[in-house]
């Protein structure tokens, strides 16, 4: 079992818990977004598991890799895994053969076979992948077939033991960590739909149709939600991408009421929300504001546009929990050890102005360039200066 670091009296899931607070944390904590992306990228620098463990049923072998994960990423909180059902785990099985790892369920007979996913998410030719659907929906009975709605059933909170990985987790290795969840916002949702270009060609043309799916997506998040926090999750990640190409009064018409309800749902569930805006804020930092979501995270300056912590600080004032967005290439991947010394120091005191209402993060994933030594390193420094 992994020991953890308790500095004054405060645990690392404290320090995420008083960020949320009026009052601020007396110790910030240190996260990553997305550290299912990088344990991904770099398996075999983290953990002496082979890479199918992740499907097995066993939650033995799930909490050894786990485990092995932590020794590099030392963060305080930890993404709430959704296992198996009991049920499924009887029959569920993992069968090595010559062409390939299968996963089979003795029960229903059924095989897939599971196979390494590729670093950094592309194909395997290395191509660029972009959503373009074939026979986008265009009418409301296309958008009902497309997006079904989950079944008020209870199922939603009745587990039937899929938390039992989460639990395992819960009372051992992660005991003092802070339980988070994702999920993504309804028009975020909507690029599966029908692309970029589709999306952003319907939101000018059909705004109507795009709102009526939002509407059926919003319904699929709730029930997410609902299912996060019986799972365990403390707080839930929203995340948003390309709302920032769309006008600001769009954006508040069409999306802001959706994140609202998102965010109301959480709170009635007691959890806290994070609402991760992609891209540039410039024109829209009152409408996110009007999300009453608990707290706010942005990606680091790039792509033209700037971020700086300081003055998103300074704009706050302590009116929203902030998380930090260190420079995951510049900084994180590329900077010497000085350079993230420095940069870490400037997003704690940024995160102090905001009335001590701060995480301290990286502005995106951990790209597969970065070595889990530095990783480690941007833990230990963050831990050792937000202490002093």
């Amino acid at each position: 079992m992994l020991c953890r670091r308790v500095v004054s009296g405060v645990n690392a899931s404290e320090r995420i818990y008083f960020a949320f607070e009026p009052q601020g944390t007396p110790e910030i904590g240190v996260v990553i977004p997305y550290e299912e992306i990088y344990i991904r990228d770099r398996w075999e620098d983290l953990t002496s598991c082979p890479w199918w463990y992740r499907y097995a049923p066993e939650i033995d072998l799930q909490i050894q890799w786990w485990t092995d994960v932590r020794r590099f990423l030392d963060v305080d909180w930890y993404a709430v895994p959704c296992f198996y059902s009991r049920s499924e785990r009887k029959h569920i099985f993992i069968d090595h053969r010559l062409d390939g790892d299968y996963l089979v369920n003795s029960l229903t007979d059924l095989q897939r076979k599971i196979e390494r996913p590729p670093v950094g998410g592309w194909n395997k030719e290395g191509a660029v992948e972009s959503a373009r659907p074939v026979n986008p929906p265009d009418t409301f009975e296309e958008i009902n077939r497309r997006i079904k709605l989950p079944q008020e059933t209870g199922e939603e909170t009745d587990l039937e033991g899929r938390d039992d990985f989460a639990k395992a987790l819960r009372d051992g290795p992660a005991k003092d960590l802070y339980p988070i969840a994702h999920v993504s916002s309804p028009l975020w949702n909507c690029y599966g739909l029908w692309g970029f270009e589709g999306l952003m060609i319907r939101i000018a043309e059909r705004r109507d149709l795009v709102e009526y799916a939002c509407r059926r997506l919003l319904l699929r998040q709730l029930y997410s939600i609902k299912r996060s926090a019986a799972l365990g999750a403390k707080a839930i990640w929203i995340e948003e991408c390309m709302t920032d190409m769309i006008h600001p009064d769009v954006f508040a018409e069409l999306n802001v009421p959706l994140i609202a309800q998102m965010a109301d749902e959480i709170r009635s569930q007691g959890m806290k929300s994070i609402y991760y805006f992609c891209g540039n804020p410039a024109g829209k930092l009152e409408h996110i504001l009007a999300t009453q979501t608990d707290a706010l995270a942005f990606e680091e300056s790039k792509k033209g546009f700037n971020i700086d912590i300081e003055q998103m600080s300074a704009y706050l004032n302590g009116r929203r929990t902030l998380l930090g967005n260190l420079d995951a290439v510049n900084v994180l991947q590329e900077g010497s050890e000085e350079d993230l010394r420095h940069e870490i120091a400037r997003q704690l005191k940024a995160g102090r102005s905001n009335k001590s209402r701060f995480i301290l993060s990286v502005g995106s994933p951990v790209t597969p360039l970065t070595p889990p030594e530095r990783v480690r390193l941007y833990c230990d420094i963050a831990h050792e200066l937000s202490a002093a």
